[in-house]
């Protein structure tokens, strides 16, 4: 299952120092000075999961698996991209080809590092992205209301569902909102998801803060702002992150890592907490399976039933799906071994209908 969070922003506020960070790489170029990253670079990052190290000395297994996701470092926009300023249709294109849009936020202050814009202003530096962003996608539904208001006229079914969604979408794009705050059913996101909409993507906002600013991050008034904000404007979440104190952690071991935290006052990388976050905002949940030979982290979509989440191991499992045997995470270490959870009745046999909860351990029953 690979969907892809593309992390964008303005140029240097620290985007590509950050997915270096995140993909424990060095692919991207970081330095200082616009459209420093061109083609986007692609990473597939290990989803932080405390609950792995609990299920492997249950099963006395020296194997674990974490669940990933991908990441890709997209070039800064700039004023005027809808335009096809800067590298502007470019970069577009590699916005619509991702599933969620991490949005890189500089609050921080540094004579040293060029500002595109002059001045270090978070919610203008949003404002720029988003405003792009929904030029783009206002100009693609005009066109599209456009032609299917010809093809409704032809009697086209298509078009008759389409066009009173598209039709509501327009003035809240023109009014520079994303199209994701646009209230819809199931059935008419479905639908909307054939308009391939830039700011139907789910956001969320990662403030860029310096090393020494971090562990005082509630008190930096660009986080309080880019936090507002978020909130009033967006419906979005916002998080905090030090891209310059995650590419320090890069070539440092678990324990050092977890020391230089300590250090400066942190509980946890900011990164850990981002990549979780973007995992859920892409709508993915995680099951397990768990045994001697290894445990297992499984990344299904949320509200998948026990078929679907079978078929993510193996074709042949959905196909030939009897039953599922499941306990809840928190059930199972309670109770400290599968054994005594089915002594306790916390092991269920689940069928087809069921719908997979986060954290479920199961084990599938099938037959082809």
């Amino acid at each position: 299952m690979a969907l892809r969070a593309g992390i964008v922003g303005l140029p240097n506020v620290g985007k590509s120092t950050l997915f270096n960070a995140i993909t424990r790489t060095r692919k991207a170029e970081a330095a200082n000075y616009p459209f420093c990253t061109i083609d986007p670079n692609v990473g597939v990052v290990t989803v932080p999961d405390a609950r792995l190290e609990p299920l492997r000395e249950i099963s006395k297994t020296n194997t674990v698996i974490p669940a990933t996701i991908e990441f890709v470092d997209i070039a800064g926009l700039v004023a005027g991209a809808a335009a096809g300023e800067g590298l502007g249709n470019k970069f577009l294109s590699h916005i619509r080809e991702v599933d969620a849009i991490v949005q890189v936020v500089r609050c921080f202050e540094d004579e040293d590092v060029h500002h595109v814009a002059g001045s270090v202003d978070p919610v203008r530096d949003i404002e720029v992205i988003n405003t792009e962003l929904v030029l783009a996608d206002l100009e693609s539904v005009q066109k599209r209301i456009e032609r299917q208001a010809k093809q409704k006229r032809r009697g086209d079914k298509d078009a008759e569902k389409e066009l009173p969604i598209l039709e509501r979408l327009a003035p809240l794009l023109d009014d520079g909102k994303p199209a994701y705050l646009c209230e819809l059913s199931d059935d008419e996101r479905k639908v909307a998801k054939h308009f391939q909409l830039l700011t139907m993507k789910p956001v969320i906002l990662a403030c860029n803060v310096k090393d020494d600013e971090l562990a005082t991050a509630d008190d930096n008034p660009f986080v309080r702002q880019v936090r507002d904000y978020a909130a009033q404007a967006l419906n979005c979440e916002a998080i905090v992150i030090s891209a310059q104190i995650e590419a320090e952690l890069i070539d440092l071991a678990p324990a050092d890592v977890e020391a230089f935290l300590e250090d400066l006052g942190v509980e946890e990388s900011g990164t850990d907490s981002l990549i979780r976050a973007t995992y859920h905002l892409l709508g993915l949940r995680t099951y397990f399976t768990a045994g001697e030979k290894e445990v297992r982290a499984w990344t299904i979509r949320a509200g998948d039933t026990a078929p679907k989440a079978a078929g993510v191991i193996h074709g042949d499992f959905e196909r030939g799906f009897i039953k599922a045997e499941t306990v809840a995470y928190d059930d199972l270490i309670a109770c400290g071994s599968v054994a005594a959870a089915r002594d306790a009745g916390k092991y269920r046999i689940e069928g087809k209908e069921y719908v997979v909860q986060d954290g479920d351990v199961l084990h599938f029953r099938f037959n082809v």
